[in-house]
C-alpha cells in the first residue's frame, strides 16, 4: 500500500525534537498543599476597671482549601507547564480580645472539561471533571489552633497555652485530560480531517500537504440551526500507533469518550480500491489495541479528496468499499463542499440516536 515508508516517522521525530510536541498539554504532574491553620493566641484582658481580667487570646484561622473547578474555556494544561507545586494561603493567628484570624484564602486550580484528576501514588481517581463549573476539593485547608480562652473552666481560670494550627495537606496529583467531544475525526495521515473541521466548524487548524498536519487536536463547533455537534480531529494514526509509533497512544485515549467517529479515507493516493481497504483497516486495528470497545462505537466513513478523482473513479471506490466493509461510504470534500451538508446532517443524526440510547439505558436501571 502507498504511503507505508518511513517518511512520516522521520518527519515527526523531527518535528517533535523542534517544537517539543509540547503545545498540546494533556499530562501533567503536580502537588498541591492546602494551607496550614493559623495558631491560637495567649493572651489576658488588661482592661481598667476589669480587676479579674481572664484569657481572651483568640482561635487561628483555618487554612485555604485548595480545588479543582472545570471552565469550558480551557482545552489544554498548558498553563500548568513548568508549576509544580501549587499551595493556598494559610490562615492568619489569633488575637487578644478573642478575635479569631481570618481564614486562609481558597485556591482554585482551573482545568478543562474532561481533565481526570487522579492521586499519583496510588493510581486512584479522585474526580473526573465532565462539567463546566464542577468543583472538586482536591486537599481541605489545616484548621486553625484554638486560642487559650477556648481552653479556661471552672479549675483553670488561667491557662497559659494556646494550640498550633495543624499543617496543610500535600496531595500528589496527575492530570490527564481526555477532549470532551461528541464526534471525533480519525484516519491516517493526511486524510484530510484539519481540511473537514474547517469546513464543517469555525476552527481553524493548521493545514498542510505533509504528514502529521496535526500535532495537537482541535476541537470545531458545528452548528444546524439551533443545535451543536462538537468535533475534534485526532492526528492521524499509523501502524503501531497502539505501541506508541509516531503519534503513538498520546491522543488515542481522546477517542474513549467521543460518542461516534467520522473515519475519513483519501482514495485519491491509491490506485485500487483494495488499498483503500487496508488503510481502514489499518486505523480500525489500532482502536482495537488500544481499547476494543472503540470498535463498538458508531461509525461514518467518508471518501476524501475527491476533487483528485473521476466520477467513475470516485463510484468504484465507493461500491467497492460498501460491499467489502458491509457500510455505507459517503464520499465528500472539504475543498468544494460536496455532501459536506448531508454529513452534518447524518451527524447530527447519530449523536441525537445515541443519546437516546443512552437515556434508555438510564430508564432501564
Amino acid at each position: 500500500m502507498k504511503g507505508s515508508s518511513n517518511a512520516p516517522l522521520s518527519f515527526l521525530d523531527t518535528a517533535v525534537r523542534r517544537e517539543g510536541f509540547m503545545k498540546f498539554i494533556d499530562e501533567v504532574d503536580i502537588e498541591v498543599i492546602s494551607g496550614d491553620g493559623g495558631k491560637g493566641f495567649v493572651g489576658y484582658r488588661r482592661e481598667k476597671y476589669v480587676p479579674l481580667g481572664g484569657p481572651d487570646g483568640g482561635d487561628g484561622g483555618h487554612g485555604g482549601n485548595i480545588f479543582f473547578q472545570g471552565d469550558e474555556g480551557l482545552n489544554t494544561l498548558l498553563h500548568f507547564r513548568g508549576l509544580k507545586t501549587f499551595k493556598a494561603d494559610p490562615g492568619e493567628n489569633g488575637a487578644g480580645s478573642n478575635m479569631t484570624g481570618a481564614n486562609g484564602n481558597d485556591l482554585i486550580l482551573k482545568v478543562p472539561v474532561g481533565t481526570l484528576i487522579y492521586h499519583k501514588e496510588t493510581g486512584s481517581l479522585l474526580c473526573d471533571i465532565t462539567e463546566n463549573g464542577q468543583l472538586y476539593e482536591a486537599s481541605k485547608g489545616g484548621r486553625g489552633g484554638f486560642g487559650n480562652a477556648h481552653f479556661k473552666t471552672s479549675t483553670h481560670q488561667t491557662p497559659r497555652f494556646a494550640q498550633n494550627g495543624e499543617a496543610g495537606t500535600a496531595i500528589p496529583i496527575h492530570l490527564e485530560l481526555k477532549l470532551l467531544a461528541d464526534i471525533a475525526l480519525i484516519g491516517l495521515p493526511n486524510a484530510g480531517k484539519s481540511t473537514l473541521i474547517s469546513a464543517i466548524s469555525a476552527a481553524r487548524p493548521k493545514i498542510a500537504d505533509y504528514p502529521f498536519t496535526t500535532l495537537e487536536p482541535n476541537l470545531g463547533v458545528v452548528e444546524l440551526g439551533d443545535k451543536t455537534i462538537v468535533v475534534t480531529d485526532i492526528p492521524g494514526l499509523i501502524e503501531g500507533a497502539a505501541e506508541g509509533k509516531g503519534l503513538g497512544i498520546k491522543f488515542l485515549k481522546h477517542i474513549e469518550r467521543t460518542s461516534a467517529l467520522v473515519h475519513l479515507i483519501d482514495c485519491s493516493m491509491f490506485l485500487e480500491e483494495f488499498e483503500a481497504i487496508e488503510a481502514y483497516m489499518t486505523v480500525r486495528e489500532e482502536l482495537e489495541k488500544f481499547n476494543p470497545d472503540l470498535l463498538n462505537k458508531k461509525e461514518i466513513v467518508c471518501l476524501t479528496k475527491i476533487d483528485a478523482m473521476t466520477e467513475e473513479e470516485i463510484e468504484k471506490f465507493r461500491s467497492s468499499m460498501e460491499e467489502q466493509l458491509d457500510r455505507k461510504v459517503l464520499p465528500i470534500s472539504g475543498v468544494s463542499g460536496r455532501n459536506i451538508d448531508l454529513l452534518k446532517q447524518i451527524m447530527l443524526k447519530t449523536k441525537e440516536v445515541i443519546q437516546e440510547e443512552q437515556k434508555e439505558v438510564k430508564r432501564g436501571k
